[in-house]
């Protein structure tokens, strides 16, 4: 009986530790590769800006598509680099592995900076935010003509996302994250200065935006947070629509329903409000997770049991135990994060799913919407993961796998096949009123 019992936690270990190689395996995904080159439609008459895998791309019109590095990045870059050289001797020794088992070492291309959130300040100038992987944060300006950044603000703990530029090019709208998992609204100078919160509380607010002839009103998207006794968050509520006056200070609810969530407002010149709608998906705990858990139980037991010897070993001999912990990863291509909702962004291209044949990673019930001020609503597209109206009034729009434009009654037009759209971003054309505004 104990050789049996022996037998069967020697299987479990081997099993574990095959399972926890496979894991590692999975995870080491490389980066999504940068666009290529004349990916746009040429006739496209807007520049254009997104974002994909932390990563921030530009194309003015009739331009070729170009990576906007930032100097900052470039220049922690270059420390990494010298730091490399002077301590690259440690590399696959005691010295250069951390009690975790992990090398010390990070290449350059797994540098922690990412940008989160972009818009323009005029045609020539984009406002951007910067977050590395040591909680710091800073909002930057590039300027496209001179190729040069200015560092607006930069401070640990920052984490801001949304940006969104006042038509007086004045005043900017983000949403700021706090550690415990909550958010709110603030606003704050172009130039980084007068940083001001507008909203508050346990919940996520996320997605300012300006509204057109009321410079009071803010609108935005917000969910509250439930919270076990020890302040972890269990689960988030469905997210409506709010606007904020804030000289009043009241908040006043403009879509709301238990069963949907309404993401992303903004109000086009034409008075209407655009929004994305998608179906809200209460956490649940059934049968099927306990059963998953109840087998997984034993498997789970012995690895972290493993792991806690490894640690151990670690301290005391400077050797681990196991070895296939490998590099950090940085992007796991498997499962990513939009809108606040984890996707399996394999399984949603196994599908086959295509929106003007490009594959999809957001479902079709994730619906761009256009309501009037009467009320009336209508469905502009499907596969929407994000969106932004250009100032012309032509919606360009992704799925999360490309870039769409939408004039009109006409049918979307394909302008990008990329992987992994996070955001897009509408370019003021020079000369147009709104940049002449702006100035």
């Amino acid at each position: 009986m104990h050789i049996i019992a022996l037998a069967a936690i020697v299987a479990l270990i081997v099993v574990v530790i095959i399972m926890n190689r496979g894991m590692h395996r999975t995870g080491d995904v490389r980066s999504a590769p940068a666009p290529q080159p004349n990916a746009f439609a040429k006739q496209w008459r807007h520049g254009l800006a997104f974002i994909s895998n932390g990563k921030l791309f530009y194309q003015a019109p009739g331009q070729e598509l170009r990576e906007l590095q930032s100097p900052h990045v470039r220049a922690v870059m270059d420390r990494m680099e010298r730091h490399q050289q002077l301590h690259g001797w440690k590399e696959g020794t005691a010295f250069g592995r951390s009690h975790t088992g992990r090398d010390r070492h990070v290449s350059a291309d797994a540098v922690g900076i990412q940008a989160t959130s972009a818009q323009f300040a005029a045609h020539d100038r984009v406002l951007y935010f910067l977050r590395d992987a040591d909680s710091f944060g800073g909002l930057f300006e590039y300027d496209l003509a001179q190729d040069t950044e200015k560092r607006l603000l930069h401070k640990q703990y920052l984490s801001l996302e949304d940006l969104r530029i006042h038509p007086d090019g004045q005043r900017v709208l983000c949403a700021q994250h706090a550690r415990n998992g909550a958010a709110n609204i603030v606003v704050m100078d172009a130039d980084g200065g007068n940083f001001r919160e507008l909203t508050s509380g346990d919940t996520i607010d996320t997605a300012p935006a300006w509204v057109p002839g009321q410079a009071d009103a803010v609108l935005f998207q917000s969910s509250g947070l439930a919270r076990n006794p020890a302040g972890y968050v269990l689960a988030q509520g469905p997210t409506s629509i709010q606007m904020a006056d804030t000289v009043a200070g009241s908040l006043t609810v403009i879509l709301e329903d238990p069963r949907l969530d309404f993401l992303q407002p903004r109000v086009g010149a034409n008075g209407f409000l655009y929004f994305i709608r998608r179906p809200y998906e209460a956490p649940r705990y059934g049968a099927e997770n306990a059963v998953t858990d109840a087998l997984m139980f034993p498997f789970r037991l012995v690895r972290a049991v493993l792991h806690y010897l490894n640690f151990f070993s670690l301290m005391y001999t400077r050797k681990p135990l196991i070895t296939a912990s490998g590099p950090a990863v940085q992007a796991d291509l498997k499962e990513i994060l939009i809108k606040g909702k984890r996707l399996d962004a394999e399984a949603a291209l196994r599908s086959g799913v295509r929106l003007n044949g490009v594959p999809s990673l957001v479902p079709a019930s994730w619906q761009l919407m256009c309501r009037s001020p009467q009320g009336e609503e209508h469905v502009l597209a499907s596969h929407v993961a994000s969106f932004d109206i250009a100032p012309d009034g032509t919606i360009l729009f992704s799925n999360g796998y490309g870039v769409f434009a939408l004039e009109g009654a006409n049918p979307p037009q394909v302008l990008l096949r990329d992987k992994l759209i996070a955001d897009v971003i509408a370019a003021p054309v020079a000369g147009s009123p709104e940049v002449q505004a702006s100035q």
